[in-house]
């Protein structure tokens, strides 16, 4: 069975948050959208879904965690190349991204890390298992 992964975020501005994540080059289903949820696809098993703070408040008990503050969890995409990784972190950045810690170069993994909007931390990162160290 083909399982889908749907991760669920809360935004304090979902249309500035669709623009963000559009810019970075993500498309929206908008049949699972609307004025308190966006959709975004990742890929064909993957997506998170954007929610208005009341909006996600309606599916747990606790208080929303402030990601600026606190982090609740850390997303990871990988990309086709180290390029690709600079040029995605760099869009991001400069859409009003902040980098969350210093790039890594572990020779067969490359990574940056960045707090989008909200503060949630995506880590972007390029492996090349051709360089993997054997054990």
């Amino acid at each position: 069975m083909s399982r889908q992964v749907f991760i669920n975020l809360p935004v304090i501005d979902l249309k500035k948050s669709m623009h963000y994540f559009t810019e970075l080059g993500f498309s929206f289903n908008m049949q699972f959208s609307n004025d308190e949820a966006a959709c975004m696809i990742i890929n064909e098993q993957s997506y998170a879904m954007l929610l208005t703070h009341p909006f996600f408040k309606g599916f747990i008990k606790n208080e929303i965690a402030d990601a600026n503050k606190t982090t609740e969890v850390l997303i990871a995409l990988s990309y086709e190349s180290k390029e690709e990784v600079d040029r995605i972190t760099e869009k991001a950045i400069a859409l009003g991204a902040k980098e969350a810690r210093e790039k890594q170069d572990l020779g067969f993994m490359y990574s940056r890390a960045i707090h989008d909007l909200d503060g949630h931390i995506w880590e972007i990162f390029h492996m090349d298992m051709n360089t993997l160290p054997q054990s």
